[in-house]
């Protein structure tokens, strides 16, 4: 009996704790909502408006990627970022996204040959963005952007981003942009092609003509602000987004970064010979471009020159790239990847991390420390691997990092 009683006793103390601390969560979260007023009527933002937006508004701590004290971080489970380049880049994929950009490809026709005459970006790659962020708009993404920016910016790894956001989305609010409209995904990225609120205000277009730039549900403004976007971030019309190559035997992944930098023609020369029996015009040996291997010396190859970077800068990940650039390839009549992807696991993020730690503490690594095994860090993990005298694959497994724990 006495047992039952203490433990009942036990229950409504921290029941009742949790409703204090989440009280208190709450109360703090008002009190810093509130703290926005001059910075958001500093944008122009009504006081209606304001609080409207912020009436009963809550964070929402499931999201991924805040610093809540006292609790263990929750990774972005982006696919980009957890997922192997086989997993990510699936034929099955390939094929079904093609089949059906090359059917909007001819409903957009008049569309897509527009954007291109006058931003210069093919309108396969807009449809390839399109398909990647939100399977052509049949991907309902499902979060209130206020909200999921209001917590991001309140406690999330990177407040100050995300505060200019939540302005922005405020203003968006202000300029009549439904608040029905302002879904996102848990980065508050909205629309059909997955705009920041504050890329809204500098790309977002009005393509048909009806007086609105509708990023929601008018493919023409959708795709528009997609191309305008990557125009503003350096696109060169005519280059290529990346060529696939057979890398010769010889090739030194640990090169593979984004400041080593050869005309194609010089690549070319040193045995990187393009793939599916491709030939390159005489202009297009003429670009820049850096090695790519997203799985070091396995699985493909690639030379990248700007338009790689540029739509890199879209999404920060090498498999989105390779997804939206080989799509769009795949959209306009491309063949599949010659050199199949290997079954290399992914090591978990917490690893790579360790990796990193590991590889700047040597002076190998200079970037940030983020579990991503990006170009730096499989370019610093081949440079490790020729200073230990192991097989040089710039590619992180298990065995590696048991060498660097010794």
């Amino acid at each position: 009996m006495m047992r039952t009683i203490a433990r009942a006793v036990a229950i409504a103390f921290f029941t009742v704790a949790a409703t204090v601390c989440g009280e208190a969560a709450d109360a703090a979260f008002q009190q810093w909502l509130a703290a926005q007023w001059p910075a958001a009527q500093a944008m122009g933002v009504s006081r209606a408006t304001f609080d409207t937006a912020i009436r009963g508004l809550e964070p929402d701590l499931s999201l991924p990627d805040l610093a809540i004290p006292g609790q263990a971080e929750k990774a972005p489970q982006q696919p980009e970022f957890v997922q192997t380049p086989s997993q990510y880049l699936r034929e099955s994929s390939f094929d079904r996204l093609a089949t059906r950009g090359r059917q909007l490809a001819t409903q957009y026709r008049d569309t897509l040959a527009r954007i291109e005459k006058e931003l210069g970006v093919p309108g396969s790659v807009v449809l390839a963005i399109w398909a990647r962020e939100t399977d052509y708009g049949g991907y309902q993404l499902p979060n209130d952007a206020i909200r999921v920016l209001a917590t991001q910016a309140y406690v999330g790894k990177r407040k100050e981003f995300f505060h200019n956001e939540f302005l922005h989305a405020l203003k968006m609010l202000q300029n009549g942009v439904p608040r029905s409209d302002l879904r996102s995904s848990w980065g508050g990225a909205m629309g059909l092609t997955q705009f920041l609120p504050s890329e809204y205000f500098k790309y977002a277009v009005d393509f048909d003509g009806d007086g609105r730039a509708d990023i929601w549900r008018s493919v023409p403004d959708a795709l528009a602000s997609a191309a305008k976007q990557l125009v503003g971030k350096g696109w060169r019309p005519g280059e290529p987004w990346a060529i696939e190559v057979r890398a010769p035997a010889t090739a030194d992944c640990s090169i593979g970064v984004p400041e080593t930098i050869r005309p194609i023609g010089a690549w070319v020369k040193s045995g990187f010979v393009p793939t599916n029996g491709r030939k390159l015009a005489a202009s297009e040996l003429t670009y820049d471009a850096s090695l790519l291997q997203p799985e070091g010396s396995y699985g493909p190859s690639f030379l990248a020159p700007k338009n790689y970077f540029v739509l890199k800068d879209y999404n920060f990940s090498d498999l989105y790239v390779l997804f939206v650039g080989h799509l769009s390839d795949r959209i306009s009549g491309g063949r599949p990847f010659e050199t199949p992807w290997s079954k290399n696991a992914q090591l978990k993020t917490t690893d790579v991390e360790l990796m990193q730690k590991r590889l700047t503490a040597l002076g190998l690594y200079k970037d940030k420390i983020d579990g991503k095994a990006g170009m730096l860090t499989r370019a610093a993990l081949g440079a490790y691997q020729k200073k230990n005298g192991l097989k040089v694959d710039c590619w992180p497994t298990a065995a590696v990092l048991e060498h660097m724990r010794r």
